[in-house]
Parts: C-alpha cells; sequence; structure tokens
C-alpha cells in the first residue's frame, strides 16, 4: 500500500526548464545507481537491502531485543552520525511526544543515545541516571576507535561491570560492528559478547535497515518488520526511472532548483514527532552531497514553532532558499478545540475543529505565503506516523539521495572532509603516531 506522496506543483514553474532539461541525466544516474558502475560503487549495499533482509535475521534481532528488554530499564545506544541518528529518528516518530518523562516500565526500557558528543556534562549526567539501575548498552561502531562512542563506551562499560559484575555485564552488551577486524570485534570475540555486523558496503548514513537501526528500534518496542516491509515497497516501487517514479521526481527537482540558484533546501515539518527525522536527513543529504565544492545545504525547521522564529527570514531573506515539507495526512489522536463562554482568547470560531484542521490550515496558508514569496515548496504526504510509512520513506529518501549525488556529478558514498576536523584534533591531543602533526598545529597556533 502507497503511503507517501509527492507534489512538486508549487516548485516546478521556479526551475521549469531545468527540471524538463535534467530527465537524462537522473536516467544516467539511475543506470549508475543499478549497474554499480558509478563513483562509490562499493558502498551500494542499502540498494536492495530492504528486500534481501531475511525473516531469520529479523527474528534473531527481535529475540536480542526482547532479551534486553526483559532485563533492562534502560539501553543505552552508543554512536554517532549514522550509527544513531537513524534509530533516534524512527523511535522519535513513533514515540509518545513525552515519553522521556514517563520512567521505564517492566519489559519496556528507555532507549538512550550516548556516544555522539564529546559533553562532559552529558556522560556525567547519564551516569548519575544509570546510578545503580538496570541497564544494558548497544555499542556500535565499526572500528571501535571512533573517538566519541569509545569514551562513552569505556565509561558505561566500567559503570555496567561494577553494578552488575563482569560475567552479567557481558550478556548486557551487544555489539554491532565489522564482521571480521577491528578493536570492538576483537573485544567483543575476547568478552564473549552478542554481536551482529554492519555491512561493508553499506555506509553509517544510509545503514537504519541493518542491525544498526533495527536492534535499537526493536529494544524501544517497535515493529521491525513492518518498517522494512514499508522499505521493500518504496524499493519495488522505485525501481527504474520514470516519471512515476517519487525518488527521481525528488532528485530531479531538488537539482533543478539548485542550478537556477536555491542553494539551501529546508526540510519542514508540522507534527514534533518528525524533528529527529529531519536530523538524520540532514546527515544523509548534507554527508552525500556536500563535496567538490558543491551540494545544497540541508536545514529544516519545525513548524509552526518555528514560524515565530526563522518565519521572517523564510518569507522575507535571501531567496536562495527551498522547502520540502513532510505533511502527516492523519494523526493517531483526535483532539478538538473546546468552547469558551467568556471567549477572552477570540478563538470560539475555532471551537469544535480539530487541532489537527487549525494545523492544516496554518500549514496551507504558510505554503501560499511563502511561494507567493518567491520560495518553492516540495510537499511529501505521509498518510500516517507508522513503520510502514517510516520504512518507505527512508528508502525514498535513500534513493533519492544516491540519484541526486550522481546527478549533481560527485559521489554520494564518501565524505572525505569529515576526516580534516579528526586529524587536527588527534594532532592537538597528542595521538601515538600524530608527532609530526602534533608538532605543526602548534607551530600553527604560535
Amino acid at each position: 500500500m502507497k503511503s507517501i506522496g509527492i507534489d512538486i506543483q508549487h516548485a516546478v514553474f521556479f526551475a521549469e526548464k531545468q527540471y524538463e532539461g535534467n530527465q537524462a541525466a537522473a536516467v544516467e544516474a539511475f543506470e549508475k545507481l543499478h549497474n554499480g558502475n558509478g563513483e562509490g560503487n562499493d558502498f551500494l549495499g542499502w540498494l536492495n537491502l530492504p528486500s534481501s533482509i531475511s525473516a531469520d535475521l529479523l527474528d534473531r534481532i527481535n529475540k536480542t531485543a526482547a532479551r534486553l528488554r526483559e532485563n533492562c530499564d534502560y539501553v543505552v545506544c552508543v554512536g554517532i552520525g549514522g550509527s544513531y541518528l537513524g534509530a533516534k529518528a524512527v523511535i522519535s516518530a513513533l514515540s509518545d511526544n513525552f515519553a522521556d518523562f514517563y520512567g521505564p516500565q517492566p519489559k519496556n526500557p528507555k532507549v538512550l543515545f550516548a556516544g555522539q558528543n564529546i559533553g562532559e556534562e552529558y556522560t556525567a549526567e547519564l551516569e548519575k541516571l544509570l546510578d545503580g539501575k538496570k541497564f544494558g548498552i548497544i555499542v556500535i561502531s565499526k572500528s571501535g576507535t571512533t573517538t566519541e562512542p569509545a569514551i562513552a563506551f569505556r565509561i558505561l562499560k566500567e559503570l555496567l561491570e561494577k553494578q552488575a559484575g563482569k560475567d552479567a555485564a557481558k550478556d548486557l552488551i551487544v555489539a554491532v560492528t565489522d564482521e571480521k577486524k577491528g578493536a570492538l570485534r576483537t573485544l567483543a570475540t575476547q568478552e564473549g559478547y552478542e554481536t551482529y555486523v554492519i555491512p561493508d558496503n553499506v555506509g553509517g548514513r544510509f545503514s537504519v535497515l541493518t542491525p544498526v537501526g533495527l536492534l535499537p528500534i526493536a529494544c524501544a518496542g517497535f515493529n521491525i518488520e513492518k518498517l522494512v516491509a514499508g522499505a521493500a515497497e518504496m524499493e519495488k516501487t522505485a525501481l527504474r526511472p520514470g516519471e512515476d517514479n517519487p525518488c527521481e521526481i525528488y532528485a530531479r527537482m531538488r537539482n533543478a532548483l539548485y542550478q537556477s540558484g536555491k542553494k539551501i533546501e529546508i526540510l519542514v515539518n508540522y507534527n514534533p514527532k518528525l524533528h529527529y527525522f529531519a536530523e538524520w536527513w540532514k546527515q544523509l543529504y548534507g554527508e552525500s552531497e556536500g563535496k567538490d565544492s558543491k551540494g545544497i545545504f540541508p536545514a529544516s525547521v519545525d513548524l509552526t514553532t518555528d514560524l515565530h522564529s526563522m518565519g521572517q527570514w523564510i518569507q522575507d531573506g535571501e531567496r536562495t532558499i527551498f522547502e520540502t515539507v513532510l505533511s502527516v495526512k492523519e494523526p493517531a489522536i483526535t483532539r478538538r478545540i473546546p468552547e469558551d463562554a467568556a471567549n477572552l482568547d477570540g478563538i470560539n470560531y475555532l471551537a469544535g475543529k480539530r487541532i489537527d484542521e487549525v494545523n492544516k490550515m496554518a500549514e496551507l496558508g504558510t505554503q501560499i505565503a511563502h511561494v507567493d514569496g518567491g520560495v518553492p515548496n516540495i510537499k511529501i504526504t505521509l498518510n500516517k506516523l507508522d513503520e510502514h510509512t517510516l520504512g518507505q520513506l527512508i528508502y525514498f529518501f535513500e534513493k533519492a539521495c544516491g540519484v541526486s549525488g550522481y546527478m549533481l556529478g560527485v559521489n554520494p558514498f564518501n565524505q572525505p572532509g569529515v576526516e580534516a576536523y579528526k586529524k587536527n584534533m588527534f594532532a592537538l591531543l597528542e595521538k601515538p603516531g600524530y608527532e609530526k602533526e602534533t608538532e605543526a598545529i602548534k607551530a600553527k597556533l604560535k
């Protein structure tokens, strides 16, 4: 069942010539992906991933999640970038908005995240929360030496072993890592942790439908079979290029707008549950396309909240932006606005209406205002927020990203710029092996 749709009618007239002229480039990009003859072709494992995930793997993930759910009040997912954003995006989209304020329930632990920053207060306050609590760890790292998650895992492992004992702790730690090599693989083998493999041909930002994302999502209590089924359905829908392929439409439209001078894409949502989905999307597109001095800058806003902060800039600022709106047709809960006899707030004209009806009119009114103000608008409609729809949306953005990157003329599957800060940080910290770099950077700072 198709759960998402795309509408470009309020964008295409801003770049109609470019859109009509880039169809051949889109077809060529599809061919590069499916023939595996484009740059980065050793990282195309995500392309047919949804349809190739075995029932046995999903069953094993669910059993691991059930063990952690049985024995933990908290499950801490340790990872950075693609090793946490996908899981965070899905869990946030499917959870109660105020889930963080409810305590963990038996067999229903809270999934927390660590290793996505180097915040000293964050780490110390997480330790304080977990002190005396039953918790488990899912540590996600291909190498096991990435600085941020390595620091967090070392600290949390020490705390867990202290509280539960070393023997019990090994059953509460799961490593998602390389199949054969790396520090985390070595440690997991030595300690006897259960492990899952990060496929060599799937980059981190495309890994949400591997155990990297599926295990934390299952630990949070959500149906990973439905998530994968939704993605597999979109995989089938987006298999071939054509005017009815939503991934091609999106890739062509955003490239046409880029060619016409629109350098910033703002992902817009009108549902607070989609905030972290936008964070995942920003990494996917920013890391895939921002290279060779090219690329649309991915930004995001939560509306209507940010209309009272960023709305002025979007409406009247430099005309280098376009919007892609995520619109959810039907919320899971119905709530109507009551009537008030005094009507001091002047909103009795809304009495009896659903809150979502007001939200939808705000969405439509904003679209009209922004388009009139020179901001192209792409609209992606989701029937509802559930596992199946999110699976479709994840694969939709992944496939469109691969097509769009090739259309742009970059390798969508590498990230050479990410290493620059690491080299400087290692030099400043005087990491062994970086002696020359340390000497050079200290001279630069004099």
